[in-house]
């Protein structure tokens, strides 16, 4: 039956078609040969409509229509001219102002293709005008907006904690050390390719100028703080977090920054919904396959088959990188955390690894899967904005999948990495 259902996704997927329906048509197979007829569909439905019934759920469309009103008004533009004003003048520092835009960003959005638009937008031509080449350019972009994956809020962590039951709090704090990993590996190599290209430096920043930037990117810089304190304060939850988080960004941009007007509501509201709906469909079509799969057992015969059972907790971990990074590689993040962590379930159980742990390698994966060729979705996020050919945009792309898999390398290897700040907020 798994085989059936694999054949089905693929050859579904090859046609064309988007990836909900391989993804139920598969589901729908697979619970017809299990029970032998439609008669118990109705079942299959309610798990279905479960996948879409937990209240952390919520925070997903707050925190995308959060991301649509500060992509569209002036929120992120504060931040890049903040970042620019303190290190735009070292070697390589408007590339390192990229990279520690995008985390910024997504401290205050929490979706890479949000931070693709926002960031790279503004920064690229500006990166392009320096001498950076334009396949350098693109892959930073890309590869440093994966980085809003790890830094909370993020809504892949949101989509795994409810999975796999397990708490989102403990999960945005245990991403932000890596997050940090991350741009601190991004910005030496930015350096070095600066040196080994000679690539001119910015004009300083006056301490006037830097005190200026930092006032306007103060509203903005509330954001993070917002999230972070509110929730490590125990004033709300994430979900009430993200509530917090749309009306402030509407005061910002509407009221206090005036970038946007009332009549812009109505078509960030439509964006807003449209992702929104692909997001919960995804979910609810994710949550009845997993099921059939759990149902029939296919997670343990396909564990036990590949070893992955006696492999320890180590060998579990590398397993889970593997499966998650190449399956991103081809189909949507969402769907990927959907359909893969139940099969996982069973081995990090039995092997006791802390399931934050394994949510932040998870998250991290999918985010290298993101940007990885041949069909990592933010690629053509950038291609779509850009208007570059894909060659162009994957072919700088290398050297930060290395880094990005190195990353995962030192969290397995040093979990504390991740578990610190949690073992900090939340001690065991």
């Amino acid at each position: 039956m798994a085989t059936i259902m694999m054949l089905i996704m693929i050859g579904l997927l090859l046609l064309g078609f988007p990836m909900m329906i391989p993804l139920i048509t598969a589901a729908v197979v697979g619970f017809v040969m299990m029970f032998d007829g439609f008669g118990q569909m109705g079942t299959f439905i309610q798990q279905m409509m479960g996948g879409i019934r937990p209240a952390s759920l919520i925070a997903v469309p707050m925190f995308i229509l959060a991301a649509d009103i500060m992509t569209r008004g002036q929120s992120a533009d504060r931040l890049i001219n903040m970042v620019m004003s303190f290190i735009g003048h070292v070697k390589g520092g408007l590339a390192i102002s990229t990279a520690t835009s995008c985390t910024l960003f997504g401290a205050v959005s929490g979706s890479t293709q949000a931070t693709v638009v926002a960031v790279g937008s503004p920064l690229r031509p500006k990166m392009l005008k320096a001498g950076y080449s334009d396949s350098f350019t693109l892959a930073l972009i890309v590869n440093a907006s994966d980085i809003a994956f790890l830094i909370p809020p993020s809504i892949g962590m949101i989509i795994y904690g409810v999975i796999s039951e397990t708490s989102i709090a403990e999960l945005f704090i245990a991403g932000i050390g890596p997050g940090l990993l991350i741009l601190l590996m991004f910005s030496v190599y930015c350096l070095i390719y600066a040196y080994k290209n000679n690539v001119p430096t910015e004009e300083k920043a006056s301490w006037k100028q830097r005190a200026v930037s930092v006032r306007d990117a103060s509203w903005p810089l509330m954001f993070p703080v917002i999230i972070v304190g509110g929730i490590y304060g125990g004033i709300f939850s994430p979900t009430e977090a993200a509530a917090v988080c749309v009306l402030y960004a509407f005061l910002l941009e509407f009221v206090i920054f005036r970038s946007l007007k009332l009549t812009d509501v109505y078509r960030i509201a439509k964006s807003t919904g449209l992702i929104t709906a692909v997001v919960f469909i995804l979910v609810a079509v994710g949550n009845g396959f997993s099921w059939i799969i759990s149902f029939a057992q296919i997670p343990q015969a396909i564990l036990e088959s590949v070893g992955v059972n006696e492999a320890g907790p180590v060998g579990v971990l590398i397993a889970i990188c593997v499966a998650f990074f190449i399956a991103c590689m081809f189909v949507d993040p969402i769907v990927v955390i959907l359909v893969l962590t139940p099969i996982f379930a069973p081995a990090i159980q039995s092997t006791g690894l802390d399931p934050v742990l394994v949510g932040v390698l998870i998250t991290l994966q999918v985010a290298i899967g993101s940007a990885t060729p041949p069909f990592g979705c933010d690629i053509f996020t950038a291609i779509a904005i850009f208007k570059r050919p894909y060659l162009e945009v994957i072919r700088g792309t290398p050297p930060f999948i290395f880094m990005l898999v190195a990353a995962a390398g030192l969290i397995i290897a040093f979990p504390q990495i991740a578990l610190f700040l949690r073992d900090l907020a939340y001690p065991q």
